[in-house]
């Protein structure tokens, strides 16, 4: 089992396993994920599509729908220091008093985040209302208005009875992130927050999240793969590949010292305007279909490093200082990564 290394966390994750079973065969999508959120930073998963993110955080709250199942593992939340809930071992009804409570959900898209057939207010108290904060929809109300003017939106007496389909892309996204914030969370989970909207939308909603984190003292586990807001965004990111994660580090030591040859070619993959480019780098082939995943590590078929080790044995994670850990047979002994 990982050994985790937290002062203060929040959510610690050990030895997660999630399986999906489908008539073309089982999708392993997540294997012996392990990490840990420190209460009051901002955690990032990042890696391209497919390879277990949304699925790692859907699990910390048994949001894992059939044919998924989570096969085994720890899932612990800390709502204080003092006090540790195994959210794995938790009935249904009692996993519900905690998500969309202590801990909530801000997903990719807002479109379908939002229920149509009520206004943003209505869809708003009642997260509240199935929480016990308030006795009626009602009451409620003033209580949204304030929340959608927190998240920016203009006019929020006027926006607050708009359904979702009078609002654009970016004021939706704003009423979920209200609608997130309703019941004073703990932890906040941004699925991809800015996938479907713009360039200067997405800019505006980061900034937004930044501001609402320092002010409500707020714990966030962002999910995405756009390294620019790896960077912009994150205390400690874990890097994903087919579900396990690969590597793990303070952010900035992340970028200045990528170990694991997947993660320096993410980041070869970033445009660099500082440095002419005839063509933008790419990882050469594709994430391995997970009913038949590559034995060994997962990414040797893919990697220009890869060595016989690698396609018969899955590497172990091997801590290389006090917070960068990296799962890599080239870090098993004295070898190193070549410039």
């Amino acid at each position: 089992m990982t050994e985790l290394r937290c002062n203060d966390p929040i959510i610690e994750v050990h030895d997660l396993y999630v399986y999906f079973y489908t008539y073309a065969g089982v999708v392993r999508a997540i294997e012996g994920v392990s990490f840990c959120i420190e209460r009051g930073e901002t955690y990032c998963l990042v890696g391209e599509t497919g390879c277990g993110k949304s699925v790692t955080s859907r699990a910390l709250t048994k949001l894992i729908l059939p044919p998924g199942r989570i096969e085994k593992g720890k899932v612990y939340y800390y709502p204080e220091p003092s006090r540790r809930i195994d959210i794995l071992a938790l009935s249904e009804e009692e996993v519900k008093k905690i998500r969309g409570n202590e801990i909530t959900y801000i997903f990719q898209d807002p479109g379908t985040a939002l229920d149509p057939l009520y206004t943003i207010g209505y869809q708003i108290a009642e997260t509240m209302l199935v929480h016990g904060r308030i006795r009626r929809i009602k009451e409620g109300i003033p209580h949204a208005v304030e929340l959608l003017r927190k998240t920016l939106i203009p006019d929020p007496e006027r926006r607050v009875k708009a359904y979702p389909h009078e609002l654009s892309g970016g004021m939706k996204q704003r009423a979920v992130i209200a609608t997130a914030l309703a019941n004073n969370p703990k932890l906040v989970i941004a699925d991809e927050p800015t996938t479907a909207l713009d360039a200067t939308v997405q800019a505006q909603i980061m900034e937004l999240l930044r501001k609402l984190k320092k002010e409500e003292g707020l714990t966030i586990l962002l999910i995405t793969h756009n390294m620019g807001l790896v960077a912009e965004m994150c205390d400690r990111v874990a890097v994903m590949y087919a579900g396990t994660i690969v590597e793990e580090a303070p952010t900035e030591e992340l970028f200045k010292n990528p170990l694991h040859p997947y993660t320096r070619l993410l980041l070869r993959a970033v445009p660099n305007p500082l440095r002419r480019m005839d063509k933008l780098e790419s990882i050469p082939g594709t994430v391995p279909n997970l009913i038949y995943p590559p034995p060994g590590c997962r990414f040797h078929p893919r990697c220009p490093h890869a060595m016989d080790i690698c396609r018969e044995e899955r590497p172990p994670e091997i801590w290389v200082n006090e917070s960068h850990r990296v799962a890599c047979h080239l870090y098993t002994g004295k070898a190193s990564l070549p410039g």
